[in-house]
């Protein structure tokens, strides 16, 4: 009896370490050293600490058309953020700038500059209808059909990706090795609002173009720096986040977005939603040994003083995910007349609050990041 239970808890500590491996193991067999030591640290860190993460944070902040390195997150809570997001839309039509006015050149120099301070990196890429020449949120149908193999748009493509492949291959440290990043595209996949959503194509058709799209950065343009994040919006089920799902050998993270739209005073409303799509996802990556992470969120203009304490943290605290970014501090904006930012600054109301959020010791910004040695 006593070999037979001993046999057992040798079974069972096996199970957990390949488990433990596997879980350890990015998508990418051939992938970079340092990304797969982030991808392993970043499975750790997610069990105890959440990484904070901002949109453009170097490149402006409301009221500073030049950041000149510096953010809103630094100016207000005395550190940066511990991920910076970035967006290369536009790159695809070799323009100098992405659709947010960003240039491409400074871009490379602040994912330097963060990575060089142990942050981490995350792209998306907000490309244009390839089908129309219209823009992301051009819902043509038969857009992603166009672009596959066979399609009318199909060799397009693939001289957008070419140009994508260029920009994430000049992503450099000192030494010449390439820089991890976490890559999002066809984001918000669940949506009805940009030309690769649900409504546009079938599920079939999606998986082909997730498939493809990774398969040519890998296979033939030889990056393996890249850890991608599969990232949908509004689902109400499990089978419903996964539907459009291409497979555990194309994904390293499973996110969502969603922003606050309700009242502050109706936060409630918005928290039970996060938290009832959190548990869904965190079952999920569970599941199949993936990063969790809320990929975007926010209350525009954030007109609720305690909203980092009071909301967003009531959201997070109970689940293990790897970051939460929320969206650009972009300022005022003349085609909406209305203030568009998502994090605070110098004396915007929640500033107070921000800094209390800050100093939660759960939460992890740049200089505590640092510590971690997140790439070796």
């Amino acid at each position: 009896m006593c070999n037979y239970r001993a046999g057992i808890l040798l079974l069972a500590v096996v199970l957990g370490s390949l488990k433990n491996t596997t879980a350890q193991s990015c998508s990418d067999v051939a992938a970079t050293a340092a990304t797969k030591m982030l991808y392993k640290k970043l499975h750790a860190l997610q069990q105890q600490q959440i990484i904070f993460g901002h949109q453009d944070a170097l490149a402006y902040g409301v009221g500073r058309k030049n950041a000149a390195g510096n953010s809103d997150i630094k100016i207000v809570a005395g550190d940066n953020p511990g991920m910076y997001g970035w967006d290369i839309g536009h790159l695809e039509l070799d323009s100098t700038k992405n659709l947010d006015g960003v240039s491409f050149t400074k871009m490379k120099q602040y994912i330097q500059q963060g990575y060089k301070r142990g942050a981490v990196i995350t792209i998306s890429w907000h490309l244009r209808n390839p089908l129309t020449g219209g823009s992301a949120w051009d819902t043509t149908h038969g857009t992603v059909t166009s672009i596959l193999p066979g399609g009318s748009k199909h060799e397009l493509y693939k001289t957008w990706l070419d140009r994508v492949a260029v920009f994430m291959n000049s992503l450099k440290n000192e030494k010449g090795e390439m820089i991890p990043v976490l890559f999002r595209p066809f984001h918000e996949l669940t949506g009805n609002w940009f030309w690769w959503c649900k409504n546009t194509n079938s599920t079939e058709e999606f998986k082909q173009l997730w498939i493809f799209t990774v398969d040519y950065l890998r296979q033939q343009k030889n990056i393996h720096h890249l850890l991608y994040v599969y990232n949908t919006a509004n689902f109400s089920s499990e089978a419903e986040f996964l539907e459009r799902y291409p497979g555990d050998a194309y994904v390293d993270v499973l996110s969502f977005d969603q922003y606050q739209h309700e009242a502050k005073e109706q936060k409630a409303v918005f928290i039970q939603s996060m938290r009832t799509k959190l548990s869904m996802l965190s079952a999920i990556a569970t599941t199949k040994n993936k990063l969790g992470a809320l990929a975007e969120t926010g209350f525009e203009s954030v007109p609720d003083d305690a909203w980092w304490t009071g909301t967003l943290w009531p959201v997070l605290k109970d689940f293990s995910l790897s970051y939460v970014l929320v969206w650009r501090n972009h300022g005022y904006m003349p085609s909406t007349n209305k203030m568009h930012y998502y994090a605070p600054y110098k004396g915007q109301q929640s500033a107070e609050d921000f800094r209390k959020f800050y100093r939660n010791p759960k939460i992890l910004f740049e200089k505590k990041l640092k510590t971690k040695q997140l790439y070796n």
